[in-house]
């Protein structure tokens, strides 16, 4: 948009205002960057334009959602969505209005128009909203009806910026400067200031033509004496009657009256000319623009008008204190028996109901949505509005924020804990710092020709990378192709050997990513594949390689030790499994190319919803933890995620930050993620769908979950970088549900148990050359079965002996197929068929875990969490093994003993656990 005829009318002293306001242009930047090239200087909205933007689009829809949920009026949710969007605006209008020292740079909210007979209820709400919004380059737009004008005044005197609307005579218009008039005086007198007090004047135009328009077509086609006459005065009246307001204002603000004013710091009260797009299509579509330019003048124009102007306007003084020529076509208009007086009244009655069937309409729309997210809640939608009214007196945010961590425990070591792992909140912000020396790294890395990347991880330092790889995929670092990557979080032998035989060598780049730096599988995968290079012939590996942990860690040392291109560190603030928005996350997703920047600034808006300013429903991240608190409570504790295909691997990162932060102590949530579909009607009582909506490919399903009784919310994502604000949303989320079902969400304290009966297993391999073992419960030459407890089956066939095991599962348990075999596409088909008979046969709800990868995620909860669980967990003699470099051990032994580490921690918690070993390779005797 060419910006030089806008350029010229600023010079010539009007102010071009945008008359819209949309959420979508607050939030992509179209505005800020609007203002920034100097085409507007201000916003007007009104509830023609707040009905148009909400109910046109789904922009809305995610505010709407928590404060429907928290049972909010549709009054009440259209007053917050009007009050975020004017604070926006507002702000990003700040600058104009401080360098144009408060002349300019306004945002217009108005009052409600069934307030536009109500002098008293106008003036209280003038207040509210000036108090509410809070913006000193804020307007109240008042109505110029006759109980209205009064309203001005008091307004005024209130010291509250008014921009006064729907102006159509000459005289109202006399009224309205009178009452801006008094309203200062007024201020004086009580000894108020009155030098910051801004008010413009909104003249209507293009109706008058429109209405003035019809009444002389009528003339015309009788085809009369007056017929001519009244051609020549079509497209006329509007101007005239503008121009003669121009020469009112000009009487008006050159008086003594106004110089009285004036010499206490008083300004103008500037015409604004409103409602200049052009209605006829035989008319010029910068005609209410061009012909209405002075000095001290406003004209709020809408996009396409602005548009028109800025393509082809022409910026040329044409107002001035000579009007007789519109006298005369006023006059031409009376003695043709058109009253000026009756078309304005009308056109003002017209405007007012107008504003008003259109507020009716938000209203309706807004209604209508708020319906449809109350509806998602099915069985839950009476419970939730209390407990968010709970979690608002109990200051559930502002204690989160202030790191009171008596919210989640009062076991003072836990509390301890808690205050060090709260950095996440504003990972966001401290992130943005570090983006461009990640991406300067990358784009180094990426010239130097490495193509692809190997991430050796578990947990929280690969679950989001491998998010982001598999949803993002591969971009561009500058001129160069960002870098492939997989994410290795596994000891089986089969799949390190799959993933060692796809390398490029002089091409990989090894990302080891390990928090507290002593991650076993890690250090194990970086020896095995630090040796794999210098077996290359490669002198100086280090340069391969590069480390993510935070400071003071061993593997920091080690790598600094080694000589890796790069340490890069994390904040020791920040858990594991909050830390997607960390380096740990971040780094990986900028060797792949993505823009990080983005991501982060949908973060960031997430982050400004969730801070304690805001009001408790109005929170997307208390909201939903709490419906998921009060979900649990009521045993809808199977949190199902269902998405559209281009977000299915969310599920996965959401499983850790489910499970392992509220699994404990005989509670928590079950995440259930990639679970095979049934119908609808054969779930239980105890689900929670969650749809992550992108492309709508999932929208019938959702639909029929919900028809068959189930609680179906909808999360909608405009593209893929709103993970961004997702995974913020959630981590608070999961931090309010842990605080709802008092679990400290912060730590993982049966996760060391497992590890701890592995070391044992793994010392005893070493003395004794065999991992020792119980005798199994039941086996054949293939397979051999152990079990946790006496379990009373049996069956000269595995296949039976599984099918009694699974038959024991009870309406709101669930069955977790623990797998330590190598993850990929194959196994993944065999194992969720495997999934969905169990599905079919029982109708309770089926997790699946790779391990040890699922160790890091739901393990905590598998131990943890509600015994309601039955385990069926799976190992088998590997293909081929592979030497762990320096230990004396191989990975094949150390998955083996992190499988019975694994197994002999959940016996000791009393949980159901069916333990099949395939003696050889092949596990099709088993699935």
């Amino acid at each position: 948009m060419g910006n030089e005829a806008i350029q010229e009318l600023h010079a010539l002293g009007q102010s071009l205002w945008y008359d819209n306001i949309q959420r979508r242009l607050l939030e992509n930047g179209e505005l800020a960057r609007m203002i920034a090239e100097g085409l507007i200087r201000g916003v007007t909205s009104n509830p023609t334009i707040f009905h148009q933007a909400i109910a046109r689009s789904h922009d809305y829809d995610s505010a709407i959602q928590p404060m429907a949920w928290a049972g909010w009026s549709a009054l009440q949710i259209y007053d917050q969505l009007t009050v975020e969007d004017i604070q926006k605006a507002a702000d990003l209008f700040l600058p104009v209005y401080e360098a144009t020292q408060g002349e300019d740079g306004y945002v217009s909210l108005e009052v409600a128009p069934t307030l536009a007979y109500d002098t008293e209820g106008t003036v209280a709400e003038a207040k509210r909203l000036w108090t509410l919004v809070s913006r000193p380059n804020l307007m109240i737009k008042i109505p110029a009806t006759a109980p209205g004008v009064p309203a001005i005044r008091r307004a005024i005197y209130e010291g509250i910026n008014v921009n006064v609307t729907l102006i159509f005579s000459l005289e109202r218009y006399a009224q309205v400067i009178d009452a801006y008039l008094s309203g200062l005086e007024d201020r004086l007198e009580a000894g108020l200031p009155i030098d910051r007090i801004a008010s413009v004047a909104s003249f209507f135009v293009s109706r008058v033509d429109t209405k003035v328009d019809r009444l002389l077509e009528e003339i015309i086609r009788q085809e009369g004496p007056d017929a001519e006459q009244a051609r020549s005065l079509l497209g006329k009246a509007a101007i005239a009657n503008a121009r003669l307001a121009y020469a009112q204002f000009l009487d008006a603000f050159r008086s003594e009256r106004f110089h009285a004013l004036a010499q206490h710091g008083a300004r103008v009260q500037r015409p604004l000319w409103a409602s200049t797009s052009t209605k006829n299509p035989a008319y010029s579509d910068v005609l209410y623009v061009e012909a209405l330019i002075g000095p001290q003048t406003v004209n709020t124009v809408p996009p396409q008008t602005l548009a028109a102007f800025a393509d082809h306007g022409k910026a040329t003084l044409t107002l001035s204190a000579d009007v007789n020529a519109e006298k005369e076509v006023i006059s031409a208009l009376e003695r043709l028996g058109i009253s000026m007086a009756r078309v304005t009244q009308e056109l003002e009655e017209e405007g007012v109901k107008a504003f008003a069937d259109a507020f009716d309409a938000l209203l309706k729309t807004i209604e209508e949505r708020r319906s449809v997210a109350v509806a998602e809640l099915g069985p839950l939608a009476h419970l939730l509005p209390a407990q968010i009214e709970r979690a608002d007196h109990e200051r559930y945010v502002q204690r989160l924020f202030e790191a009171d961590a008596s919210l989640w425990t009062e076991n003072a070591a836990g509390q301890a804990e808690i205050r060090q792992r709260l950095g996440w909140l504003i990972a966001p912000q401290k992130s943005r710092t570090l983006v461009s020396a990640w991406f300067n790294l990358a784009q180094q890395i990426a010239q130097e020709g490495y193509r692809q990347a190997v991430l050796l991880g578990m947990g929280g330092s690969s679950l989001a990378p491998e998010v982001f790889a598999s949803i993002f995929g591969v971009g561009q670092l500058g001129q160069w192709p960002g870098l492939s990557l997989t994410v290795l979080d596994s000891t089986d032998p089969d799949q390190i050997s799959a993933v060692a035989r796809d390398l490029e060598w002089k091409e990989t780049l090894f990302i080891v990513s390990s928090k507290s730096g002593t991650t076993v599988e890690v250090h194990a995968l970086m020896d095995y594949f630090w040796t794999w290079v210098k077996t290359q012939g490669e002198p100086n590996p280090g340069r391969y390689f590069v480390a993510i942990t935070d400071p003071g860690t061993p593997l920091a040392k080690l790598a600094e030790e080694r000589g890796f291109r790069e340490v890069i560190y994390g904040d020791p603030h920040v858990g594991g499994r909050y830390s997607a928005l960390t380096a740990f996350g971040l780094f990986p997703a900028t060797l792949l190319g993505m823009n990080i920047e983005t991501l982060l600034s949908r973060a960031d808006r997430m982050f400004a919803q969730s801070l304690p300013t805001q009001p408790a429903g109005r929170n997307p991240g208390l909201v939903l933890g709490v419906l998921l608190g009060v979900a649990a409570a009521q045993g809808r504790d199977k949190l199902t995620f269902l998405a559209d295909p281009e977000l299915l691997p969310l599920g996965a990162w959401l499983e850790q930050l489910v499970a392992e932060s509220s699994g404990k102590e005989g509670r928590g949530i079950i995440p259930v993620d990639l679970e095979p579909e049934i119908d609808p009607k054969d779930y239980g009582q105890d689900r929670l769908f969650v749809y992550f909506h992108l492309s709508g490919a999932k929208e019938e399903r959702a639909s029929a979950l919900l028809a068959a009784g189930h609680p179906v919310i909808t999360l909608r994502l405009e593209d893929v970088y709103d993970l961004g604000a997702e995974m913020y949303r959630w981590e608070v989320a999961i931090a309010m549900a842990c605080a709802f079902l008092r679990i400290n969400a912060f730590d993982q304290p049966d996760v060391e148990d497992s590890k701890i009966r592995a070391r044992a297993l793994l010392a005893a391999f070493q003395n004794q050359g065999r991992l020792p073992s119980e005798s199994p419960y039941w086996e054949d030459e293939r397979v051999a079965v152990f079990t946790s407890q006496d379990t009373g089956i049996g069956g000269s066939e595995l296949a039976e002996l599984i099918e009694q095991w699974i038959s024991r599962a009870e309406p709101g348990d669930y069955i977790a197929i623990n797998a330590y075999l190598p993850r990929n596409a194959q196994m993944l088909e065999r194992l969720q068929a495997l999934r969905r008979r169990i599905l079919e046969m029982t109708h309770c709800a089926t997790t699946l875990g790779f391990g040890p990868r699922f160790l890091h995620s739901t393990g905590q909860l598998h131990k943890g969490g509600p015994n309601r669980g039955l385990f069926i967990q799976i190992t088998r003699e590997p293909e081929t093994d592979l030497d762990i470099p320096g230990q004396s051990l191989r990975f094949g032994t150390l998955e083996r003993a992190q499988a019975m580490g694994d197994f002999e921690a959940l016996k000791s918690r009393g949980r159901r656990v069916l333990y099949l070993h395939s003696k050889t390779p092949f596990i099709e005797n088993i699935l």
